[in-house]
């Protein structure tokens, strides 16, 4: 039964809204309009018979007479009344407050919401405002806001004015920031979306990429994470956080919400706050943008920032809606010169409201406070009857919105549009000029740079293979061979007094030529040797070390191909390799190691082998002869000869009466801790270069001929046994690492940066290379603006022939049919 009344009573109220707007028809129209509502209230009173309000039969009946009365009276009247008049020339109250009076107050008595519905609102204005801020969106994306702007609705007002309660009005959800001390603290740019078939409202920050946000408590913690990232000492930022809301109960708006004018600024905030926040409005309400000045019923208007900051920009209030909030705190005379003021005049008029939602209602059935604020302000102006010829309402506020809004952007298409076109002259001509009408996607980069990667890597595939993993152990072998000489070999024994006994039993190289060839010293030496060699690890090490190899030159690979100048793609390459090389880490080493395993206990030496290595060997210490000698004449160059050989004297005469130990900055007959550090470095230089040049005669002797005497040749039997474990680890390291490697990496590769990457991550990777930020960017530039001018010439094609149909319709109105069609005119 209630659903049966509200459904009357919104007719009712359809019916008030329809006589209003359609107050220059003749009198006929408006007595149609009248009878359809007596025969609303005939069948509201039937349904509403079982509702227990105290009175309500006599109430309804004598609603009913009085429209009935003073819709006779008007009969006979030559001319139609001013929709804005009270009463008649006879004193007599117009029919139409009298039905208005009824359906508010009806819809009161029921806790009627007035929420926004299809029915009730202009198509074609929703058609063109929906198309604009879809131009709108191309814009922001064509970043030319100094150059090409849209018009918005720019929401300003103390902090205590209730901005804020408004827009959640508007949109119908608490989603703002809030608090104590001054929350926001950048611009809101806030675009709704009328979407009548989504299952669920959501909210969208396109600058994010959060995705859909359904819960608006969300939402509005997004945005007080946002504004309180903007530091104290700031306290606001002129850079613009974007929010769009689609939902089926807002209308096609664009707003933006400011900071709220201040006073006096608070101890811990700047002193210039005032001052900033002053700039920041002054720079948005600029034209074409509509100003939304709010202002508190309970504050004077001519205290009202609102006001003043508008008036400053809009002297003639031609930009300028006024909103009053907080109407019920005020007296309903005063209330109604408020909206009536002609100190503060403006052309577009004054809204008044009463934005706060009620805390508990008997009809509270919906999370949506649009529907509550709407209760509230029935309720409140239904009771009086001043506020009959005043623009009232939440509802209202947003009828006119919209409305003005569509003006605003349907004046603003042509100058849009020409400004569009210059701009993509301009483009066009740039990027003929610079690029030659290339056309270059982060798409089509990301695939040539890929596959241009990846033919630099089949290169490599036949420049890194097996006998390039050969050479880079058997070097990296050979010095450990030069090592472990070094220390059982070539290494005089320490002949201090003090340390000499640690070294009673060593043997002079000098001997081995001429040694037995059973002596057990020299045999342990050179098994001990070969043990050290084979247990040295091979596994790990020859694993690694073409790792290190492999991984060092896919990164001289990258740094010679496009992939040099983005770190997405460096950083990405760089995981791929190491993932795929680390997995075969375990497998390869322990193949290897296990592989290796015979020669750490027999090393079967034939004849090709042992002269094989003993050039190889012959060749590495003539190498380390001349490195040593290099490093002997660069010393001796930068100390002199002469002084050079004294220091020789002077360490060789210390070796009887052990060593002196100098502190830092001393000197001992005329030489200091530095000059005699490097004395004994030359000093050692020269022995080493000795003894290599003894083990060079040794290794050409006729005693190294054979390997029968490999006891006496440590060099070339050493080498032999590095030969043989590089040549089995690089079998094994060939298959398992190497191959594995060349295989899997294209397929990574097309992996990671393929099928893994979305539009945006492409596009941020092509941007990475500023050359191809620009040339991707030029073109992106040119397309929405391309894009942009279709949209906008369409806009003007549809306004024109919107126009012409309207003349169509009009004309044939007037000539062929005199009555009224209150489903055609709906919304109009």
């Amino acid at each position: 039964m209630t659903a049966a009344g509200s459904a009357i009573v919104g007719g009712a109220a359809y019916v008030n809204y329809k006589v209003q707007e359609v107050s220059s028809y003749t009198s006929d129209k408006l007595s149609q309009a009248t009878e359809f509502a007596t025969d609303l209230f005939d069948g509201a009173k039937g349904v509403v018979e079982g509702i227990e309000v105290p009175d309500f039969a006599e109430w309804f009946d004598s609603l009913k007479s009085k429209a009935q009365t003073n819709s006779k009276s008007d009969e006979s009247a030559d001319e139609v009344k001013r929709p804005n008049s009270n009463q008649n020339d006879d004193g007599g109250h117009d029919p139409k407050s009298t039905v208005a009076a009824a359906a508010a107050a009806f819809g009161g008595a029921l806790g009627l919401a007035g929420d926004f519905d299809d029915d009730g609102k202009d198509d074609q204005i929703m058609l063109l405002t929906r198309k604009m801020i879809e131009i709108r969106g191309i814009l922001q994306q064509v970043d030319q806001s100094d150059t090409i702007q849209l018009p918005s609705i720019v929401v300003i007002g103390s902090q205590s004015s209730g901005k804020s309660s408004v827009l959640e009005a508007i949109v119908g959800h608490e989603f703002l920031p809030k608090g104590a001390n001054m929350v926001t603290r950048r611009p809101i740019e806030l675009t709704l979306i009328n979407t009548p078939n989504i299952a669920a409202e959501y909210g969208e920050f396109p600058a994010l990429g959060l995705g859909k946000i359904t819960d608006f408590t969300q939402i509005q913690k997004t945005l007080t994470d946002l504004n309180l990232a903007v530091p104290e000492a700031e306290a606001i930022s002129d850079e613009p956080i974007q929010l769009r809301i689609y939902s089926p109960t807002v209308p096609d708006l664009t707003l933006i919400d400011l900071p709220g004018f201040i006073q006096v600024a608070a101890s811990d905030q700047p002193e210039t706050l005032k001052q900033k926040i002053n700039l920041l409005c002054e720079k948005y309400i600029q034209s074409p943008n509509i100003i939304l000045a709010i202002s508190s019923a309970d504050v004077d208007m001519a205290n009202s920032s609102a006001l003043k900051a508008s008036r400053r920009i809009d002297p003639r209030g031609e930009r300028t809606i006024g909103v009053i909030t907080k109407m019920d705190l005020v007296d309903s005379n005063k209330g109604y010169q408020i909206l009536h003021d002609n100190n503060y005049p403006l052309q577009m008029g004054y809204v008044g409201v009463i934005t706060k939602a009620p805390s508990a209602s008997l009809f509270r059935r919906t999370s949506n406070i649009t529907s509550l604020v709407s209760q509230t302000e029935q309720a409140f102006f239904s009771q009086h009857p001043e506020f009959e010829d005043c623009t009232v309402g939440t509802y209202s506020l947003r009828r006119k919105l919209m409305t003005v809004l569509e003006k605003t952007m349907a004046a603003s298409l042509q100058p849009t549009s020409i400004a569009i076109r210059q701009e993509l002259e301009e483009a066009s001509y740039q990027f003929k000029v610079e690029y030659n009408d290339r056309i270059l996607t982060p798409e089509t980069y990301l695939a040539g740079s890929v596959d241009a990667f990846k033919l630099a890597f089949k290169q490599l595939n036949t420049q890194f293979g097996r006998n390039e993993v050969r050479n880079l152990l058997k070097a990296e072998l050979d010095q450990k061979v030069l090592d472990l000489l070094a220390q059982r070999y070539w290494n005089k024994p320490i002949d201090y007094k003090d340390a000499y006994d640690v070294h009673i039993n060593e043997h002079p190289l000098s001997e081995l030529p001429k040694a037995n060839p059973n002596d057990l010293y020299w045999l342990r030496k050179l098994d001990a040797s070969t043990s050290s060699l084979t247990k040295l690890g091979i596994g790990r090490l020859s694993t690694n070390l073409v790792i290190e190899a492999l991984t060092s030159e896919m990164k001289h690979l990258v740094d010679s191909t496009n992939f040099r100048n983005h770190p997405f793609a460096r950083e990405t390459i760089d995981d791929a390799v190491s993932g795929i090389l680390n997995l075969r880490f375990y497998s390869t080493s322990d193949q290897v190691e296990n592989c290796i395993k015979p020669y750490k206990y027999e090393v079967d030496v034939e004849d090709r082998e042992w002269i094989k290595s003993r050039e190889h060997s012959y060749n590495l210490l003539k190498e380390e002869l001349r490195q040593c000698e290099d490093a002997f004449y660069k010393i001796k160059k930068t100390i002199g000869g002469h002084k050079l050989n004294q220091v020789f004297k002077f360490i060789e005469s210390t070796r009887k009466n052990g060593p002196i130990a100098l502190h830092e900055g001393s000197d001992m007959f005329g030489f200091s801790q530095p000059l005699i550090a490097k004395g004994r470095e030359a000093l050692f230089l020269r022995d080493r270069a000795d003894i290599i040049k003894m083990r060079l005669a040794a290794i050409k002797s006729r005693q190294c001929k054979s390997k029968e005497n490999k006891y006496y040749c440590p060099e070339i039997f050493l080498d032999v046994v590095a030969t043989k474990l590089t040549q089995t680890a690089v079998l094994f390291l060939n298959v398992e690492l190497l191959s594995d490697f060349y295989y899997n990496f294209p397929r990574e590769l097309d992996n990671r940066l393929g099928t893994q990457l979305t539009h945006q991550q492409i596009e941020a990777f092509a941007k990475e290379d500023p050359k191809i930020k620009r040339h991707v960017e030029l073109q992106q530039r040119k397309e929405l603006l391309q894009m942009a001018l279709n949209k906008i010439e369409g806009v003007i094609e549809l306004e024109k022939s919107r126009v012409r149909e309207g003349s169509l319709s009009l004309n044939g109105n007037h000539h062929n049919d005199h009555r009224p069609s209150f489903r055609r005119n709906r919304g109009l």
